[in-house]
C-alpha cells in the first residue's frame, strides 16, 4: 500500500510508546503517537501504608492483586517503612486472588503462590466469577484491593454484595504527561478529520484525552470526530468506558494485547468494516 494510503493511527500509549509505533508501522500503519498519562508513584501515601500495616496485622483474610507494576509498587511503598519482608511473609500465607497473567509473573518470580486466577479477558467480571468458582466465601471477611491507578467501583460492588469489607491499598495514580503538545496535536488532528483510527489500551487513556479535550473546550467537536472514524479497544474494561462517554467501538481486540490490537484494527480499517 502506498504511503499516502496507509492508515493514520493514533495512541495514546505512555509507558510503551515506542513499541506501539513499531507495531502500527508493522502492520502498515502511520503513527500518530500520543502519550496521555504518566505513572506517579505515592510513596508518601498515608493510606497506602496504612493498609499495609494493617495486612501485616492479619486484619484482612485476602489479598487481591489486579496488576503487576502495582503488585511491585505495593512492595516499594512497604520497603520505604521496613516492612517490605514482612508484607512478603504474610503474602505466602494469604489467600492471594489474582486478575491476570502480570500479577502472576510477579509473584512467579518472587516465590509466591495465587489461590485464584482470573482468565482472559481478566476483567472484574472474570476476577468475580473465579472467586465464585473457587468457592471462596467472602463472607465477614476483609479483602483488601491493591488498586491499578484509580479504584474499581464495580469489582468493591461486587465484593461486598458477597459480604465482604474491602480495604483499598492504593499504590499509585495516573497523572496526566508533563508534556500535553502531542495529546493536544492528536486532538486537533482526529477533529480536522487527519486521523483513520484511534487505539485505546485502557479505560485512564479515555478519561485523560477527554479531560484535554474539555480543558481546550472542544471535548463535543473531538467526541463527534472520534465517532465518525474507527475506534479500537484493547478489551472489555476499556471498551465499557469508550462507550460510556459515548463512544462507539468498531473493533476489540482478543486476546486483549497490543499486537492484536494493532493488527486487527487496521485490518478492520482495510476492509473497510464500519466502525459502529
Amino acid at each position: 500500500m502506498p504511503d499516502d494510503q496507509k492508515p493514520i493511527v493514533c495512541t495514546f500509549e505512555s509507558r510503551r510508546a515506542d513499541d506501539m509505533r513499531s507495531l502500527i508501522e508493522r502492520f502498515g500503519g502511520t503513527p500518530v503517537v500520543a502519550p496521555s498519562m504518566q505513572e506517579v508513584p505515592l510513596e508518601q501515601n498515608s493510606e497506602a501504608i496504612a493498609a499495609v500495616q494493617k495486612i501485616i496485622a492479619n486484619e484482612t483474610q485476602y489479598l487481591i492483586l489486579l496488576t503487576g507494576v502495582g503488585v511491585e509498587a505495593m512492595l516499594e511503598i512497604a520497603a520505604t517503612q521496613q516492612l517490605k519482608e514482612r508484607l512478603l511473609q504474610v503474602m505466602k500465607d494469604i489467600p492471594l486472588l489474582i486478575r491476570g497473567p502480570k500479577p502472576a509473573a510477579v509473584l512467579k518470580r518472587l516465590g509466591l503462590q495465587y489461590a485464584v486466577k482470573a482468565p482472559e479477558p481478566n476483567t472484574w467480571r472474570e476476577l468475580l466469577a473465579a472467586i465464585d468458582g473457587a468457592s471462596v466465601a467472602l463472607e465477614g471477611q476483609t479483602v483488601a484491593v491493591q488498586e491499578y491507578g484509580v479504584s474499581n467501583p464495580e469489582l468493591y460492588d461486587g465484593l461486598k454484595q458477597r459480604g465482604a469489607t474491602v480495604l483499598p491499598v492504593p499504590v499509585y495514580r495516573w497523572a496526566l504527561p508533563d508534556d500535553l503538545q502531542p495529546l493536544e496535536s492528536a486532538i486537533e488532528k482526529t477533529i480536522a478529520g487527519q486521523t483513520d483510527i484511534l487505539l485505546f489500551t485502557s479505560a485512564q487513556q479515555v478519561r485523560h484525552v477527554l479531560l484535554v479535550a474539555e480543558q481546550r473546550g472542544c471535548q463535543s467537536e473531538w467526541l463527534e470526530a472520534a465517532n465518525r472514524i474507527l475506534v479500537a479497544s484493547i478489551g472489555p474494561t476499556c471498551s465499557e468506558t469508550l462507550n460510556e462517554v459515548g463512544l462507539n467501538v468498531g473493533f476489540e481486540a482478543s486476546p486483549p494485547k497490543m499486537g492484536p490490537l494493532v493488527r486487527g484494527a487496521i485490518a478492520a480499517f482495510q476492509s473497510g468494516e464500519p466502525s459502529t
